[in-house]
């Protein structure tokens, strides 16, 4: 199960051009804000990456707002965010062995970012409704990939619900609010 403590939450590409190109592109936009606010409120790192952003756009403004300046961002041009230069040293300084992982687009780089984070030896979370392709088939083959080589699916309220553990944590209604 997920902790807090343990936790790093990795947002893949979730950009104005690809957004609008994905089949359920007001539903990862509202979610990636939801698990990005819950990050912030509970001291999560976040890292986020962008892909060629001068063509696709910058991140939507919804998750920049919500993750305010809780967010480490990387432009990247390769699929895999792990073959940026530095990217893996980033993620290895943060000290966190539980990646939640979500973005777009789910067959190609969250894919790939995912098969190479297990290889590093993360655990991977994999937020199916913070992911997302241009179709159903490609979409459900990346889960089916993640998933065979050892990723776990999941969703946002769950993952918000192990960070909090119980209803006891100082910040249960806060994040509670997120989703009501």
């Amino acid at each position: 199960m997920l902790r807090a403590e343990d936790s790093l939450l990795l947002i893949i590409d979730i950009q104005e051009k690809l957004v609008r190109a994905c089949k359920d592109n007001e539903t990862i936009s509202k979610k990636a804000s939801i698990i990005g606010e819950a990050a912030k409120i509970l001291s999560i790192p976040v890292m986020v990456t962008e892909q060629y952003p001068q063509g696709l756009g910058a991140t939507v403004e919804v998750l920049k707002e919500a993750l305010g300046n809780n967010a480490h961002y990387v432009e990247k041009t390769n699929f895999s965010a792990l073959r940026e230069d530095g990217f893996l040293e980033k993620l290895n300084s943060l000290g966190k062995k539980q990646i939640i992982i979500g973005g777009i687009e789910t067959h190609i780089c969250v894919y790939q970012t995912c098969a190479e984070l297990l290889n590093e030896g993360y655990e991977v979370y994999v937020a199916k409704d913070v992911t997302s392709s241009r179709n159903e088939y490609e979409y459900n083959t990346g889960l089916e990939l993640m998933k065979s080589d050892g990723a776990k699916l999941t969703c946002v309220e769950t993952v918000l619900f192990e960070w909090l553990g119980g209803s006891k944590h100082p910040n249960f209604k806060e994040v509670q609010k997120l989703i009501k």
